[in-house]
């Protein structure tokens, strides 16, 4: 199977499931009309991680999503619960999709702490942003997955 016609792996939030930290969603029009041109797999790596909706609001600390999977960063909920292990679950859970399905691309919501694609928000400071990739996003890519978000879809859609 071609890469153009595999299926692509999309952040639930952006189709308009409610699986958002605040139980809401981020549906997202232009990523939506894609679903008549692609085979899409709605996913959710908090949720496949074992953390419920809704849930407290996550941040990476001390680095991005590549230095959680290295050790070298935590992810930790408002409260300062680390989560880290519940992330890095699902980041494997959603690696594990991908490749069930033959998946080589992804759709994910920009600055998400686990699904943010090229920058992400300041672990210190929310309203700041640093580049790097959120969890899942960087293990995707680790293993060969090209990710973008929602706001880079024009590209993408151009590709298919």
């Amino acid at each position: 199977m071609s890469d153009a016609k595999a299926p692509v792996l999309v952040s639930a939030c952006l189709l308009g499931i409610n699986c958002r930290y605040d139980g809401r969603n981020c549906f997202d029009e232009r990523v939506a009309r894609l679903i008549s041109r692609l085979v899409m797999i709605p996913v959710c790596p908090e949720q496949l991680g074992g953390l419920g909706t809704p849930r407290e609001y996550m941040k990476i600390l001390g680095g991005t999503g590549s230095d959680v999977l290295n050790g070298r960063a935590r992810v930790v909920n408002g409260s300062g619960v680390d989560v880290t292990e519940k992330m890095l679950k699902g980041a494997e859970e959603t690696l594990k999709i991908a490749k069930m399905f033959g998946a080589k691309r992804a759709i994910f919501k920009a600055r998400s702490p686990s699904c943010g694609c090229g920058e992400i928000r300041n672990g210190a400071s929310s309203e700041k942003l640093i580049k790097g990739d959120g969890v899942t996003t960087a293990l995707l890519k680790k293993n060969g997955i090209l990710v973008i978000t929602e706001e880079e879809v024009e590209k993408f859609a151009d590709a298919t």
